[in-house]
């Protein structure tokens, strides 16, 4: 079985310890690596090997969990974060989500939720859809109906590879539509602008709100 790999980062080393010890005893989940701040963190991206997934502690000093979201946007294209916090906030899970989030648990989680949560993010991308539209502001219930969303065929053929399964990066996509990779960050700001959208996650959800693209038309 391939394994999952992990980095940790949380500023109390009995919390990664016990990480690890459980993840491990999961048999198919190896932490590569560790950091007991943001700080460390950020100045070792780009990490190689790249891990599948970040754990990333909300609750530290000189830089909470959010604000190392935001530089990590600024440092790399695409992550795969998972937020730990003992604090259910919705502002705290509405900025994590804007920044790249993938998903959340509370600190006093399952290894059950754990595990899945871990696996939905791999595996789907993110973890927990609807928890995602029922807390992040820019998708809550609102009464905008779908006719209100007009795409260009660009645009549109932008969102569908944006939802793809494979998980393309920018360049990717750009190769596939025979674009330059400007082309393609002209696409991304362009629905950034109108829909008041702050990243890939938020363009998933985005074409899941309103049934724009497979998987979910």
């Amino acid at each position: 079985m391939e394994q999952t790999t992990i980095c940790i980062i949380d500023d109390h080393s009995i919390v990664r310890h016990g990480l690890k010890e459980l993840l491990h005893k999961m048999g198919s989940y190896s932490v590569i690596n560790e950091f007991d701040n943001g700080d460390d963190f950020l100045q070792a991206i780009p990490i190689s090997p790249t891990p599948n997934i970040y754990i990333l502690d909300y609750s530290m000093p000189n830089m909470n969990g959010i604000e190392v979201l935001k530089a990590l946007e600024e440092k790399e294209e695409e992550f795969k974060v998972l937020l730990l916090t003992q604090h259910l906030d919705e502002q705290i899970i509405d900025a994590a989500y804007h920044h790249g989030a993938r998903g959340f648990l509370h600190k006093n989680c399952t290894a059950h939720d754990l595990k899945f949560a871990i696996d939905n993010i791999i595996n789907i991308g993110y973890n927990n859809v609807s928890e995602i539209l029922k807390r992040v502001r820019n998708y809550d219930n609102s009464t905008e109906k779908k006719r209100n969303i007009v795409l260009t065929q660009r645009e549109l053929d932008f969102l569908k590879l944006v939802c793809d399964e494979r998980e393309l990066t920018y360049e990717q996509m750009a190769e596939i539509m025979n674009l330059s990779i400007k082309s393609i960050e002209a696409y991304r700001a362009s629905l950034f602008e109108k829909y008041n959208i702050k990243s890939k996650v938020g363009l998933v959800l985005f074409s899941f709100k309103y049934r724009l693209t497979e998987p979910f038309l």
